[in-house]
């Protein structure tokens, strides 16, 4: 249903306030337009600036002496000879006004009696309690594919026609670029068009790279979630091996088809571990996996010193997230932002309705978001989180095994352009017992660094030394990495 329909169906309810809190107030202004025009109704729209005049023919003339909201809803509510329609353009931050407050509620009952509709467009997010109880809250959905190519060659005739520009490109790259403008408003998807054709008046395959870049940045605009670059594939990755076989034997489980058979969608995994034993990179392996965006969420960062706002930060993340949708929404150190409320805490429950906000989105959301939860205290997780349900599954990423430590090895040897064949695999394997993936390859990087300062080449022996004078975290914290390989076991499955 589009959000046209939905909108229409919402006003032959005779629902007498409708709320739209939006940025893209033009979209939302001509939907309620359309909708007047195919309903026959009349419209009237109110804003600060120009007061109230015709929603239709915007040239008519504006109500003289309606500037101020009180008197706008006034005037508004001694035309109600018939059912008509206004719409009122950013009304919430004049509702601390105790008389248009007032007004307002006495031009809901105005309204309703007479089969009226007041519709408020809004980029605020919240409105007076008051307000919010009587208001339906209708949010429009972002664009999909098929009205992104629509936005994306609108642009480019309407750029075409100003200055001639040439369009050169494939098929292929054409609907990689469709496919990741997903997510993005109209208004964005237009910008980043007019951004990418701006400097050769060309549209081409090297664009992708453009859109992708515009994208992340409109992304850490947001400043609530953060695309990480994962690997090209699972090859670059040491180890896992279990869970890459759960991740295979759900690859397809995305599909149509999957569903038909009756599979629900992947919904998350919790990833309990050792620090620096890789838990990121199952993150990043999960992603790569399935060709997913990957998005990472800081807990910490959504606390907000005034009341209210935390709340509302995680609801826009978790929105933002549906939008982007499919993603792999990476929730870091899941403990240090919902760690309270496991337990009494002093900061007025607010750690408590956090938890419960993510916890019920986990449960109820639709949209295809694979949600990867990563921890490293068991005991500061909230016992909730690990009821089964919440994931489809619970892994423990331990310490890596000598096989492993030795991919590892050859990993980020390849990466920095060394020859694995050159080095005793074997050797540094044996010598690495206790050490995280984390922590070799820091050796390797400190032994490149020898190895430059000295003028020489890099060799096992450097690489050997370098992890002798430096102890693992196995070692130094050995009780309380003990104390988690026990508890994991019997409660989660190995990742390895």
């Amino acid at each position: 249903m589009t959000d046209l329909h939905r909108l229409e169906r919402l006003l032959r309810a005779r629902h007498e306030c409708i709320w739209i809190p939006t940025m893209e107030e033009p979209y939302a202004l001509q939907l309620v337009k359309d909708a007047a025009l195919n309903a026959g109704m009349t419209l009237r729209v109110w804003s600060i600036t120009h007061g109230v005049r015709d929603g239709i023919v915007e040239s008519r003339t504006a109500e003289p002496n309606t500037e101020h909201p009180a008197a706008a809803l006034y005037h508004v509510t001694h035309q109600l000879f018939h059912p008509l329609w206004c719409v009122m353009l950013d009304l919430a931050g004049h509702l601390e006004d105790e008389r248009t407050m007032r007004v307002l509620r006495e031009c809901l009952d105005e309204f309703r009696n007479a089969g009226s509709a007041l519709i408020l467009i809004d980029r605020a997010d919240s409105m007076p309690a008051v307000v919010d109880a009587a208001a339906t809250r209708f949010e429009p959905a972002m664009p999909d594919t098929r009205e992104i190519e629509q936005l994306v060659r609108c642009e480019l005739r309407e750029l075409n026609q100003r200055d001639p520009i040439e369009v050169e490109i494939s098929k292929t790259a054409y609907r990689t670029i469709l496919k990741n403008l997903r997510g993005l408003t109209r208004g964005q998807v237009k910008r980043i068009i007019t951004d990418v054709v701006a400097d050769d008046r060309r549209f081409d395959d090297e664009d992708i790279n453009h859109v992708l870049a515009s994208k992340r940045q409109a992304l850490h605009s947001g400043g609530l979630l953060e695309y990480i670059e994962t690997p090209a594939d699972l090859s670059e990755i040491g180890g896992l091996k279990r869970l890459k076989r759960w991740l295979k034997q759900r690859q397809n489980a995305l599909s149509d088809k999957a569903q038909k058979f009756g599979l629900a969608t992947p919904r998350g995994v919790l990833l309990l571990g050792v620090q620096g034993a890789g838990k990121s990179l199952c993150a990043k392996a999960i992603a790569a996996a399935w060709q997913r965006l990957l998005l990472r969420m800081d807990p910490g960062a959504l606390y907000d010193r005034y009341i209210g706002e935390s709340e509302r930060r995680l609801r826009d993340t978790l929105r933002q997230a549906e939008r982007m949708a499919p993603v792999v929404l990476w929730v870091d150190e899941i403990e240090k932002g919902f760690a309270s409320a496991a337990s009494r805490s002093t900061d007025g429950g607010l750690s408590q309705r956090m938890f419960g906000t993510l916890l019920t989105w986990m449960q109820d959301h639709r949209s295809p978001v694979f949600i990867v939860a990563t921890a490293n205290d068991i005991e500061a997780l909230p016992p909730e989180l690990l009821r089964k349900g919440r994931f489809d599954e619970i892994f423990f990423v331990d310490l890596p095994d000598g096989k492993t430590r030795r991919e590892i090895f050859r990993i980020h040897l390849e990466k920095r352009d060394r020859d694995p064949r050159k080095f005793d695999l074997d050797v540094l394997a044996e010598s690495s017992g206790g050490y995280s993936g984390a922590e070799i390859e820091q050796a390797i990087v400190a032994a490149l660094h020898e190895a430059f300062a000295k003028h020489g080449k890099l060799d096992t022996e450097q690489i050997t030394s370098v992890l002798a004078e430096s102890p693992p975290l196995s070692r130094t914290m050995a009780e309380k990495i003990r104390a988690l390989r026990q508890w994991a076991q019997g409660r989660c499955v190995p990742a390895n």
